[in-house]
């Protein structure tokens, strides 16, 4: 690797500002993610891999919410009341010629539990040159840092990298920065760099767009202004990878309407999150969520006035 390619990897620190310095102090010991898992869905394979996890304090991810309220909700299913982890799922589709990634995960440089994709697809035998398209959901650290290698390069070399035109819009907007709270401009300024770095290989992405064969593009705006899931069609089934349109397993479908504190617009993220779990619900249609527990996958059903979340 020549000297020019080696760029000063110590800047990368200060774009891994904000939430991600305060959650790397949380983290504690790193632990061990699941194993990939497999589905078939007509002629596409669906490899789910974990990213490892992200740690949350709780008053970032329910900031409008009182203690009392959140302890009702999470204690009963024996989960922490301070902070939240969540796996980070990352969806391979294998499809004719292709080879598909949804997302790419954190890459090394976000929270020192997350990251781990790359030695994911080494132990599976799959080389990074091989990755035919990277289809984007949105370009939040978790999902967008891992485009790009340690030495700020292009990851995925060969790779037709989707990306959501409100997304590509937004975070090089010139008012985007300014706009943006102090805790939160490293994403900005990461987002940037990377879409940077991989503009060669970029083609937007508009709703209702089918992005390749058997695979349709539906506007899950809220969590950022240009978010997107995807639908991936199979025969008789359907599978949507619904990146953060919807972020936890229990909070989000058992109270719907509680603000997150990790959407952009959080009224725009109540009224998304509402409509995709009612579509969901009655179509019966299968999901992948980025941070449900790995690997992420099952279906929505009606409970009385809300929503639970059936694994498998």
């Amino acid at each position: 690797m020549s000297g020019s390619s080696r760029k000063d990897l110590s800047r990368r620190s200060v774009l891994a500002g904000g939430l991600t310095v305060a959650a790397a102090g949380l983290a504690g010991a790193a632990r061990t993610a699941s194993a990939e898992a497999q589905l078939t869905l007509g002629d596409h394979d669906i490899t789910v891999f974990s990213d490892g996890h992200l740690s949350l304090p709780m008053n970032f991810v329910l900031p409008e919410q009182s203690e009392e309220d959140i302890a009702a909700l999470l204690k009963p299913h024996g989960m922490a009341t301070n902070m939240l982890t969540p796996d980070c799922n990352v969806t391979l589709l294998r499809t004719g010629d292709r080879v598909v990634l949804f997302d790419v995960g954190a890459g090394a440089n976000f929270q020192p539990s997350a990251g781990e994709l790359p030695a994911k697809l080494e132990d599976t035998g799959i080389d990074p040159s091989e990755i035919t398209d990277v289809v984007l959901t949105h370009a939040h650290p978790d999902h967008l840092w891992g485009i790009l290698d340690d030495f700020d390069d292009p990851f995925y070399p060969e790779a037709s990298i989707w990306v959501p035109q409100g997304e590509w819009d937004y975070w090089r907007a010139d008012g985007t920065l300014s706009a943006t709270p102090e805790e939160r401009k490293s994403f900005v300024v990461g987002a940037r760099s990377r879409f940077e770095a991989i503009e060669d290989q970029v083609s937007m992405i508009r709703p209702g767009q089918e992005v390749l064969p058997g695979v349709e593009a539906v506007d899950t705006a809220g969590h950022t202004p240009g978010h997107m899931s995807y639908v991936i069609h199979g025969g008789s089934e359907s599978v949507m990878v619904i990146g953060d349109a919807i972020t936890n397993s229990v909070i989000s479908f058992e109270k719907p309407d509680w603000a997150s504190g990790s959407d952009q617009d959080r009224d725009m993220g109540i009224k998304t999150r509402r409509q995709l779990l009612d579509r969901l619900a009655q179509d019966r249609m299968r999901v992948i969520g980025f941070h449900f527990p790995h690997p992420g996958s099952g279906r929505v059903e009606k409970a009385g006035g809300a929503y639970r979340f059936a694994a498998g």
